[in-house]
């Protein structure tokens, strides 16, 4: 059983509910940025005279980033200094975000983007490492790891409502009013986290190299997808790009292999029931994020309606955050992890089936049924993936189980949008531009989430043999899981 030093004092019980609310401000703002932005890329898209594959890496450049970093700001918090690490990358996302808002080009707008990406995969973990050893383990440590989770899906909920409202005034809106936000939290955390000793030199430093072939990899990997509507002249180039991911992961293998400290044990791959899971939540994640993106372009762009009428009408989705928190507990202690897993894909395919034959004029009761199953999948299968990818996995290694799911995650978020913004590309060059044409584009990339969700279930299927109510797991598990799919690491 690990031991957890603590290097934040415990504070008074007001200090220490001050303390959570500012965390949790950051865990809000890094929702509600992503959710606000989803709902703004269309209006981009006209102003800025974006492509369809560049607005799709407005959004991918976030998640690629932090993605790509994650594994490492957790292991940075640790090494480097927690609150060092949240009042740095806190610093850094409020100054590109402000950048992002005053971009001109697609491509400002895309590297202010992976760059905010990387501040969140450096910023959440030490926010995350800061609960944990603010709050003594037990129900108080249970109950505002519960907090912080349950005020990000709110963050993201609330986000596209916000995103909406702000999109009238202008996107750019979008990109200041995190500023504001994190400045606030910025000031608040410098007086309320309190000082820590200054944490002793790393004895083999940071697997910088391990991270920059992670991060490489995946980048060059999605960009290959996206890549996949250019045909003709263009194909050698995106046949080159994923081949280059691919010998990126290799090198990354090779590298961790040899490393002292390697950013990724590599034995730990042999917990087939973590692989599962990944790869489940890889595709679930992916297939979420794609089917939000096409109905968001095809609300906006086919049918007209203003940002604003778009957020209040995914709004819906976001069930998540009062159904994850109730339903979801209930279900997983009888029926175990894997049946609500699996049962969370099968709405899944139902949700994007039904979107499947979308017509030029559906009105929202015909689009509402897949938006709130869709929303119901989420919270069915998200919850008990972050613990099904933790729960085989030793508690000294927790940190880099929890920091693996959640860069699959992320990964997936990417790939799933560049997947279906290549599917719509090829389809597109092949129409006629009229707006039947244009609709069928739509259908054709709506596959790509239905496939994405029939492959997790049959990925998830093989872990119901033998599956079964929870009540024998041990009480700790959960919180450790969501303690741990921030991607802190072990203390």
């Amino acid at each position: 059983m690990s031991t957890s030093v603590s290097t934040v004092p415990t504070a008074r019980r007001s200090g220490r509910v001050a303390l959570l609310l500012v965390l949790c401000g950051t865990i809000f703002l890094e929702g509600s940025d992503v959710a606000m932005l989803a709902v703004a890329v269309p209006a981009i898209r006209a102003d800025l005279g974006l492509s369809t594959g560049t607005a799709a890496w407005v959004m991918s450049g976030y998640v690629l980033g932090y993605a790509g970093f994650t594994l490492l700001g957790g292991r940075a918090a640790d090494l480097l200094g927690r609150r060092r690490m949240f009042l740095t990358w806190l610093g850094v996302f409020l100054v590109f975000s402000l950048l992002g808002g005053f971009a001109i080009d697609g491509w400002m707008l895309v590297v202010a983007r992976f760059v905010t990406g990387v501040a969140a995969a450096f910023m959440t973990p030490a926010a995350m490492s800061i609960i944990t050893t603010s709050y003594p383990e037990g129900p108080q440590r249970d109950k505002a790891l519960l907090v912080f989770a349950g005020v990000g899906a709110g963050g993201f909920s609330l986000g596209l409502v916000i995103g909406g409202l702000l999109t009238e005034l202008g996107w750019r809106w979008v990109f200041f009013a995190p500023v504001f936000s994190a400045g606030a939290i910025l000031l608040a955390a410098l007086r309320l986290l309190p000082a820590e000793a200054r944490p002793e030199p790393a004895r083999h430093g940071l697997d910088l190299a391990g991270a920059a072939s992670a991060a490489a990899a995946m980048l060059l990997l999605a960009y290959g997808i996206v890549r996949l509507e250019h045909r003709g002249e263009g194909l050698g180039l995106t046949l080159g790009t994923l081949a280059a991911g691919l010998a990126l992961v290799a090198l990354f293998v090779v590298i961790e292999r040899r490393a002292k400290t390697p950013l990724v044990r590599l034995g730990i791959f042999r917990q087939a029931a973590m692989v599962r899971a990944d790869l489940a939540a890889l595709l679930f994640l992916g297939a979420f994020f794609g089917f939000q993106f096409v109905i968001t372009l095809y609300l906006q762009e086919l049918r007209g309606w203003s940002s604003l009428q778009t957020a209040i009408a995914l709004v819906v989705m976001g069930c998540d955050a009062v159904l994850a928190p109730t339903l979801t507990p209930r279900l997983v202690h009888r029926y175990g992890n894997s049946r609500v897993i699996f049962g969370g894909f099968l709405l899944a395919i139902v949700a994007y089936g039904l979107f499947l034959p979308v017509g030029r004029d559906w009105s929202y009761a015909a689009m509402f049924p897949s938006l709130i199953i869709a929303g119901t999948a989420f919270a069915l299968a998200y919850g008990p993936l972050t613990i099904a990818a933790t729960d085989s996995v030793a508690r000294e290694e927790q940190g880099l189980a929890g920091g693996l799911l959640y860069t699959c995650t992320q990964f997936g978020s990417a790939v799933g949008i560049s997947a279906v913004t290549a599917v719509y590309g090829i389809t597109a060059a092949d129409a006629d531009g009229s707006p039947g044409a244009a609709l069928d584009a739509y259908r054709t990339a709506l596959i790509v989430p239905v496939v994405m969700v029939l492959l997790g279930a049959a990925v998830s299927a093989f872990g119901l043999r033998g599956a079964g109510p929870a009540h024998s797991r041990r009480n700790d598990v959960a919180p450790a899981a969501r303690d741990e799919v921030s991607g802190s690491v072990p203390k």
